[in-house]
């Protein structure tokens, strides 16, 4: 399961950039929502990690 966990910010950018083709919005103008998707999934991956070592013994 935790193999697959690169896949959740790749699902979050697929579904902002539609819903900017939606919308007809540009790139340029969605960039920060597709900063602040990588931003957030970082943070989560680094709580992941250091769980996972602070559970190891």
């Amino acid at each position: 399961m935790v193999k697959l966990l690169f896949l959740v910010p790749l699902l979050m950018c697929a579904i902002w950039y539609l819903y900017l083709q939606q919308n007809n919005w540009s790139l340029a103008q969605g960039k920060k929502g597709f900063i602040y998707i990588i931003a957030f999934n970082l943070v989560i991956a680094l709580v992941l990690t250091l769980l996972l070592f602070a559970t190891r013994q």
